[in-house]
């Protein structure tokens, strides 16, 4: 299925411009949730096929970011799988992290002050230079949330590879969109509710396994197991010997919508995702009088802004002051010129 085909598979209401807070879903990720609603409200099965659904989105994550299976574990937010990344840092380490960084990126490092742990912040765009030999782990957003900027994350990485440093990546406001290739990294997480347009609630996380030798998986529960169906009672440990370690047991409903979006964003191609995106941004920017841009999350500075886009029906968000407008499959251009006939009228 190409773009175009894809596009046809949502009926939004024209002027939502706010992936960035959350996605919406295609036809067969909203069919396969009220399915399941359904089901669940009168005891129509069991609940092992929902259970599946979550597998379908691992294997589906796996593939939009270039890694195996085996290397991702699920949960149902990005804190909760940095979680143990953070746990597994040693006493005194130092973590180098932008200073308007997302706080699900941010505080996961900082509670761990208590083992002596410091926290480095500096702007985004001197992060590469910030990485020096004292650097155990350099944090970022691939995607910055309040503004859209891309990091550079291949030169992030090299520093931080010539120091010795591990690299931690919170993905959400970039997995969905702009192809890159998890593995580059030690960590990875994604939040799927936005641009994977997935119900909240469902979450991913590539864990090298190098890395995964350091974390002790505190949050085990039986689908953490080996095997997850003979997991249910009784000692001995058996965990996992891979990413699933780490598992928690999943919202089922959350990766019953989460799959179909999942698998396809796969088929359309994250490429094709990119490139429809960022033009439509940049129709927004270019409305504005501003030079385009590289993301599918832009900011601007227009008196009134908020209040003009509510009285036209467009909904975006308020970030740091700005408003901040997200673009995905679903956008249209006549949704982008709502918004800038709003913005650029008299009234």
């Amino acid at each position: 299925m190409d773009l175009e085909q894809a596009r046809k598979l949502w009926q939004p209401e024209p002027g939502w411009l706010n992936t960035a807070s959350y996605g919406l879903p295609p036809e067969p990720g909203w069919t396969a949730l009220q399915d399941a609603l359904a089901d669940w409200r009168v005891g129509r099965i069991s609940w092992e096929g929902w259970g599946e659904a979550a597998e379908r989105a691992r294997t589906a994550f796996a593939g939009l970011v270039g890694v195996a299976p085996v290397d991702v574990a699920i949960g149902s937010n990005a804190s909760q799988l940095l979680a143990p990344v953070a746990a597994g840092l040693p006493a005194g380490a130092t973590v180098v992290v932008p200073e308007v960084e997302f706080t699900s990126n941010l505080f996961p490092w900082l509670v761990q002050r208590e083992r002596g742990v410091r926290v480095r912040t500096v702007p985004l765009a001197g992060l590469v230079d910030a990485i020096d030999a004292d650097t155990d782990l350099v944090a970022f957003s691939l995607v910055q949330s309040s503004d859209g900027s891309v990091a550079p994350y291949e030169e992030i990485v090299a520093a931080a590879r010539a120091h010795g440093a591990l690299v931690s990546v919170d993905a959400t406001q970039a997995c969905g969109w702009l192809p890159f290739a998890a593995g580059l990294a030690d960590a990875v997480v994604v939040s799927a509710y936005k641009w994977l347009m997935a119900p909240r609630g469902a979450a991913f996380a590539y864990l090298a396994p190098a890395l995964r030798e350091r974390l002790r998986p505190d949050a085990a529960g039986w689908y953490a197991g080996e095997n997850v169906h003979a997991s249910y009672y009784g000692p001995p440990l058996r965990l996992a010997d891979d990413a699933r370690r780490f598992d928690i047991s999943p919202a089922w409903f959350s990766y019953v919508g989460a799959a179909p979006a999942l698998e396809l964003l796969a088929e359309v191609g994250l490429p094709a995702v990119r490139e429809h995106d960022v033009a439509l941004a940049n129709r927004f920017l270019a409305g504005l009088g501003r030079p385009p841009g590289d993301s599918a999350i832009v900011t601007v500075e227009v008196p009134d802004a908020a209040e003009k886009l509510a009285r036209a029906g467009v909904r975006a968000a308020v970030r740091a002051g700005r408003v901040r407008a997200s673009f995905h499959l679903y956008t249209t251009e006549e949704d982008v010129d709502r918004a800038l006939d709003a913005l650029t009228s008299d009234d």
